[in-house]
């Protein structure tokens, strides 16, 4: 099981997103995604949250909401525990990452993205109050199953 952040940074009716085109064999290669990624040793969900979007935005979030987990088995081969927030009120500034290129994509624009499958799903859960939990079942690159409920 592998654990990991994907944070939605928010701001003026956009939302930053990494078209991860940069390395060759990323498991999201040519497609867009929130920013985050895995655990450190002795990590806080929201520690890596912020480290995740520092690292490869040059941002700092001051207000980071959590969203939700979703679980995802065999997703290209592993299960992942994916802790999932927006983040609000943004300082520093951007830098380009090794993953790929970031762009403030409008929101009503992001679903027209190149995405993994399960974010035409889960994306617009972003936009309730209080929080989900998920889980996507995937065989080979497809879902062949998927859960949520929704907590106030």
């Amino acid at each position: 099981m592998k654990l990991a952040t994907l944070v939605y940074v928010q701001h003026d009716g956009k939302t930053l997103m990494i078209h991860r085109n940069k390395r060759k064999g990323d498991i999201h290669e040519g497609l867009w995604n929130g920013l985050g990624g895995k655990f450190e040793p002795g990590e806080t969900p929201e520690e890596c949250a912020r480290r995740e979007v520092l690292e490869e935005s040059g941002l700092t979030v001051k207000v980071m909401t959590y969203k939700g987990l979703i679980t995802f088995v065999n997703f290209k081969g592993d299960d992942w525990y994916v802790f999932v927030f927006t983040g609000k009120g943004i300082e520093g500034s951007l830098h380009d990452p090794d993953e790929g290129h970031l762009e403030w994509i409008a929101d009503e624009k992001i679903l027209d993205l190149p995405l993994n499958e399960d974010d035409y799903l889960f994306i617009p859960w972003l936009k309730k109050r209080g929080v989900f939990s998920a889980k996507f079942v995937y065989h080979g690159d497809k879902i062949v199953d998927h859960s949520v409920h929704f907590y106030a």
